[in-house]
């Protein structure tokens, strides 16, 4: 999903290469998108549904509820999709993401900066379409209720559908929690990036290309925080650059890469 001017278009299509580096076989990509320009042809674009709750939120994660509406109003789309933020990194194979408890109808990373909480993190979750429409229901209806007692979407969810499951832990991981060196050895140590894992979730700051100079930005509004610092990690454009020359080889195929 892409609203708002926060990602550039180069972002869902690094997403895309990244994708079809890492899952063999047949692929249908889907951005729900206010700005349709500058996205790459291979990407099905639908508008990217609005969300009737109140500003701020309805430009916020919440908006992601939507993709809990049933088929007919979710572009008639029906079955288990995996879900990624625009500013994760795909740094494995993705094939096991569909194969893994395919009973289930939500699967959702752990929230590591939150860990054994129950939380899930929503940058990557596997949802079946029109299983667990009450979240979005209850929110439309409910919103004044659920917005004084969740502080963010995913809180709300993780708390409220019916059953949370989580992927293995060392397939997905945030860049700042298993990446970052811990203080102060960040300040001379690059962030290493574990070979276990599959997704690299970037939530708040740094985004990828803010990591990639070595930006650590404070968020508007507040000062920096001292142990906020990283290295320039330049492995990110490696994974970039490789998906990249990996699609423009071979558009329509895996390269070997996404082997289980």
């Amino acid at each position: 999903m892409k609203w708002g001017d926060l990602y550039s278009p180069e972002y869902v299509n690094r997403l895309y290469s990244m994708v079809r580096f890492r899952l063999p076989g047949e692929l249908r990509f889907i951005c729900l998108t206010d700005n349709r320009e500058g996205i790459r042809s291979e990407v099905e674009c639908h508008s990217c549904p609005e969300i009737n709750i109140p500003m701020p939120h309805r430009l916020l994660g919440w908006r992601k509820l939507n993709l809990f509406a049933p088929s007919q109003k979710l572009f008639d789309l029906t079955g288990d999709w995996l879900y990624l933020d625009l500013d994760v990194l795909v740094t494995g194979p993705l094939k096991p993401f569909f194969a893994y408890q395919p009973e289930k109808s939500f699967i959702v990373m752990q929230n590591w900066t939150q860990p054994n909480s129950g939380i899930g993190n929503t940058s990557v979750y596997r949802f079946r379409v029109g299983a667990d429409t009450y979240l979005l229901d209850n929110l439309l209806t409910r919103h004044k209720s659920i917005l004084a007692e969740f502080n963010n979407s995913q809180t709300y969810i993780s708390r409220s559908v019916n059953e949370i499951n989580f992927w293995p832990d060392p397939w997905c991981i945030l860049f700042k929690v298993q990446c970052v060196p811990k203080w102060p050895v960040r300040i001379w140590k690059t962030p290493v990036l574990p070979p276990s894992a599959r997704v690299v979730a970037f939530p708040g700051v740094p985004n990828p290309h803010q990591a990639l100079v070595g930006e650590w930005p404070a968020k508007p509004g507040r000062r920096k925080k001292f142990y906020k610092t990283v290295r320039p990690t330049r492995w990110i454009k490696d994974i970039w650059d490789e998906a990249e020359q990996a699609l423009t080889v071979n558009p329509d195929t895996d390269t070997g890469s996404g082997n289980p």
